[in-house]
């Protein structure tokens, strides 16, 4: 539900888009969102046959064309950054590749499919808010100018990320099928986790606005600055939700009051925060290949013999062992600048002692 469809749609278009060979990315991304490249890109054509999309979604994207390109980009930026953010872990999001047919750890309500929520929902906000910015979708435009003042050789300009517009037009996009009504008690908890989530998503998302500034002066001087409000790039925003998937908190749907709420699953810890992601389900511990739990394994993964943290030998590896490589690069070196304009380098190979887990 919720993302996850529509990450497998369109990720799964545009890989089918992309193996046409579309070398014009603009048509790429119109053909991605269609049943086949072959149709075109138009309210009656497109947004109904994009599978695994719910009502309100349709309606979002008939009256917001423009709206699906951040969509898709944000599906990309979520499967790169995911990567990024976990390649030096034993969970390394490797199974968001294998989009449309994900395996147990993003399927499941546990601390990984929670990080992917979460991200999710900064994401596709944070590229609506970027794209506000540039220019690029019709009903929405810079950000408002706060009234605060900087001081003495401050001004309030440029083009800020539109942060209000992306966070209101990601939620309507991302949160609609986790509000349908269904059937069945695991479909309804699944739902208040993913909601929950990607709420946290959202809210770090929402910290991350920080001042930017543009110097105006004569021979640089900076004598004035004119700032505006942008957001952070989103692999620190990851950054910090991934500190929260290492201290996510084990729920239960239980009676609080007059209805039921998502609770601790051991009473002596304290009520979960807005800004604390929650799963339902333990994971594996990824060190062996586990199709039924969704783990690959670690055994030829590259580990770090020097380091102390998740990337070790030691912890990568599982106490398993790992094996030694060498490896050439071929490096630029002995450069030199020459008067006037141009630098001459050298080519050095260097030879490089790797590791890979048994």
């Amino acid at each position: 539900v919720g993302f996850h469809f529509v990450y497998k749609s369109l990720m799964w278009h545009f890989v089918k888009c992309l193996s046409k060979v579309h070398i014009n990315h603009i048509y790429c991304t119109r053909a991605l969102a269609t049943v086949g490249p072959s149709i075109p890109f138009n309210q009656t054509q497109n947004c109904k046959h994009l599978e695994g999309l719910v009502s309100a979604q349709v309606q979002l994207c008939r009256s917001n064309l423009d709206l699906m390109h951040s969509v898709v980009q944000a599906a990309r930026h979520v499967r790169t950054t995911c990567r990024k953010t976990f390649s030096d872990m034993r969970w390394n999001c490797s199974s968001i590749e294998l989009a449309p047919k994900f395996k147990p750890d993003l399927e499941r309500g546990t601390r990984e499919s929670a990080f992917v929520y979460a991200l999710s929902a900064a994401s596709i906000s944070h590229t609506i808010a970027r794209a506000c910015t540039t220019g690029e979708l019709r009903g929405c435009s810079c950000g408002p100018i706060t009234s605060e003042l900087q001081g003495a050789g401050y001004r309030w300009g440029g083009c800020g990320d539109n942060l209000n517009y992306g966070l209101l037009m990601g939620s309507k996009f991302l949160d609609s099928p986790m509000k349908v009504k269904r059937s069945g008690s695991q479909a309804k908890l699944m739902n208040l986790m993913n909601l929950h989530n990607s709420e946290v998503g959202r809210q770090l998302l929402s910290a991350a606005v920080e001042i930017k500034c543009k110097c105006h002066g004569v021979s640089g001087s900076c004598s004035v600055r004119t700032c505006w409000q942008g957001l952070q790039e989103l692999s620190l925003v990851a950054a910090d939700l991934k500190v929260r998937y290492l201290s996510a908190t084990k729920v239960v749907h239980r009676p609080v009051g007059t209805r039921k709420q998502l609770v601790p699953k051991d009473i002596d810890v304290r009520p979960v925060t807005d800004t604390e992601l929650v799963y339902l389900h333990s994971s594996s511990d990824f060190c062996s290949r586990n199709e039924k739990m969704g783990s690959s394994g670690t055994q030829e993964r590259q580990c770090n013999k020097t380091s102390n943290g998740s990337d070790s030998c030691d912890l990568m590896c599982c106490g398993r062992g790992y094996n030694p490589y060498t490896e050439t690069l071929v490096e630029r070196c002995h450069c030199k600048y020459h008067w006037c304009c141009y630098v001459t380098c050298k080519r050095c190979e260097r030879v490089v002692e790797r590791y890979v887990c048994k």
